[in-house]
């Protein structure tokens, strides 16, 4: 059992050091997915803008304690060359969803995550989980936990 756990904890850590995290200084991967009516979000389209996406989903508190920030600094900047990509982690998919983005009225894009997704920016571990993007498509930022409007605020304004 001790030598299974021990190859488990260094697979886990081979992993990690193999280039599958995203952090600061990375390419952003790439995703296209559908919002519920159909929208194609695009990430490889929004290059020469500064995005930010946001995995969460509507059981979080935290997350949910954010989007009213998401939802004001994009209606702030949008025009400046700022997108925000949501991309809701729940189980149950659009039946909870989409009632969720009605009733709190975001007003950016939402799609679906997957596990591929995920997987490609490195294991999304704790919700919320914000990578912010650069014009040049460089992550610059990945930021775990709530963000509180003014410093989400300053980080996208900084960029733009």
């Amino acid at each position: 059992m001790k030598r299974t756990l021990i190859t488990i904890v260094a697979a886990v850590t081979l992993l990690a050091t193999t280039g599958l995290s995203q952090d600061k200084g990375s390419k952003a991967p790439t995703f296209s997915l559908k919002t519920s009516s159909g929208t194609v979000v695009d990430l490889a389209k929004l290059k020469g803008k500064v995005v930010v996406v946001n995995f969460w989903a509507t059981w979080c508190p935290p997350c949910r304690a954010e989007i009213p920030d998401f939802i004001k600094t994009y209606g702030a900047y949008k025009s400046k060359g700022l997108e925000i990509v949501g991309i809701a982690l729940d189980e149950d998919g659009w039946s909870v969803v989409n009632p969720f983005v009605q009733r709190m009225k975001m007003n950016y894009p939402v799609v679906l995550g997957t596990p591929a997704l995920t997987a490609t920016y490195g294991g999304i571990e704790a919700i919320p989980t914000t990578f912010v993007i650069d014009r040049k498509g460089t992550i610059v930022e990945k930021h775990i936990g709530m963000l509180s409007g003014p410093a989400f605020e300053k980080l996208v304004k900084d960029l733009l």
